[in-house]
């Protein structure tokens, strides 16, 4: 009989010192920004120009391109980025290419008036929203490749600091564009947004530059098995020749990904984890897609939103994520996403309290804690859930399908959130209770499938 000591929790806890960890912040940092964009900055925008809530809310449908993502993922997993590739590596070179696209885009923006040319404004936010989609596969791929499939306490670690970068990336950068563009207006600015992008543009070239410390290793085995599943597919066709070569190439990097996922976990798992990742942050979304427009109608500044949604939530997300990651890997991740799911229902009702409370500060800083900390929990979960699923020989389009089918249920029913103040007349106490309420269906399919899931803990 083997006897297993169980780890303390300094020993849980340096996990978190190894050099790859820094990579992977660094990587959560990339793919969290440009969601400042698109998010909270196009949000206060379009708000400012005078624009309705409906029209911003449904404006966040460009957030569904990450929904979708998946559909091009395949391409990204065998498409090699001319002189890029060979320069800097698979991943980074696709990284390099849509944060130029998202520069450019960014300098755009700069000379555009979406009171005037809303459609080019959603165009170009458009554009944004596919460049950084396509960044995230290739980030998350890499992200996943710095550890071994057998490491499962440090791909937990790595999910924490991962989700650290990302919220880092976004809170630091809505505190970076909010103060900017309250500098600009306060100093007399007119088109003070379109300066503001131009400053945002400077963090996507130190992004770039930070993204060549990342190692990129080179692993022969992914390319090999890809291979071998298009000679299967080849011999299947009965015949080698240019058109069959194509087929079974085209059949391979498409269908390849989709079969190992059912194969390896079963037809009606497969559809139960398909439906507990579309169903589990939806009412996060609801309430993150509103929550700006929110703190700006209950009478908050640009400076207060910076300071206690992005700053202080930053640092709540921070301590918060790294102890969920020490939850996860010390109960297991399963029981952490059941935790979660939990706390982002409870947490939400703060916000009812604040909407019938009126503006209070203090109430306020409570509220975002309370939320970040939950958020910070459940995105820990969920992304090593996903990650610990994934087949190496498809890392990209398995992670990709999974997160944008999460993204699917987030970005498709959220664009209603703004319509759905709208029809309760403003009532924003019951607009988050009902937001609390949208987990419980996802935690029904978790509870389902709880005991058959494979995964590598």
């Amino acid at each position: 009989m083997e006897i297993y000591k169980k780890q303390t929790l300094s020993e849980t806890f340096s996990v978190y010192f190894d050099r790859r960890m820094i990579r992977i912040l660094l990587l959560g940092v990339i793919s969290g920004f440009p969601w400042v964009l698109i998010g909270s900055s196009l949000s206060l925008w379009l708000k400012e120009d005078g624009l309705s809530r409906s029209t911003i809310g449904w404006a966040g449908l460009i957030f569904a391109v990450y929904a979708f993502n998946y559909l091009w993922a395949p391409i990204i997993d065998r498409i090699r980025i001319p002189w890029l590739t060979n320069k800097i590596g698979h991943r980074r070179g696709w990284i390099v290419t849509m944060q130029l696209i998202i520069l450019i885009s960014l300098v755009f923006w700069s000379v555009v008036d979406p009171s005037t040319n809303l459609a080019l404004v959603i165009t170009i936010g458009l554009i944004i929203a596919i460049a950084s989609a396509t960044q995230d596969i290739t980030v998350d791929a890499l992200r996943i490749e710095q550890i071994g499939e057998d490491e499962g306490k440090s791909m937990q670690a790595g999910a924490a600091m991962a989700v650290v970068g990302w919220w880092t990336g976004y809170k630091l950068g809505g505190m970076i564009a909010l103060n900017a563009a309250e500098y600009f207006q306060l100093a007399g600015f007119e088109n003070y947004w379109q300066v503001t992008f131009l400053v945002l543009g400077i963090v996507i070239i130190a992004c770039n530059i930070g993204l060549m410390f990342v190692h990129e290793p080179q692993p022969t085995e992914r390319q090999e098995s890809q291979k071998k599943t298009d000679q299967e597919i080849e011999k299947k066709l009965g015949s080698s020749n240019f058109a069959t070569k194509s087929v079974a190439w085209i059949t391979g990097t498409i269908a390849g990904p989709i079969i190992s996922f059912f194969r390896k976990n079963g037809f009606k798992i497969a559809l139960g984890i398909l439906g507990f990742v579309f169903l589990f942050k939806i009412g996060e979304a609801f309430l993150g897609r509103m929550s700006i427009i929110f703190y700006k109608e209950i009478g908050f500044s640009k400076s207060d939103i910076a300071l206690y949604s992005k700053g202080l939530g930053w640092i709540t997300t921070v301590v918060f994520t790294l102890l969920g990651g020490l939850f996860a890997i010390r109960s297991g991740v399963i029981k952490a996403m059941f935790v979660s799911g939990i706390l982002m229902a409870s947490t939400n009702l703060l916000f009812s309290l604040l909407a019938w409370s009126g503006k209070s500060e203090w109430l306020f800083a409570i509220a975002v804690i309370f939320d970040d900390m939950a958020a910070a929990f459940a995105t820990v979960a969920f992304v090593a859930f996903i990650s610990m699923l994934v087949d190496r020989t498809y890392t990209a389009t398995q992670y990709a399908l999974l997160a944008s089918i999460g993204t699917a249920g987030r970005t498709t029913l959220a664009a209603s959130s703004g319509a759905l103040v709208d029809w309760l007349n403003g009532d924003w106490g019951i607009f988050f209770i009902l937001t609390a309420v949208m987990v419980i269906p996802s935690l029904i399919f978790l509870f389902l499938i709880r005991k058959k899931l494979n995964l590598n803990e």
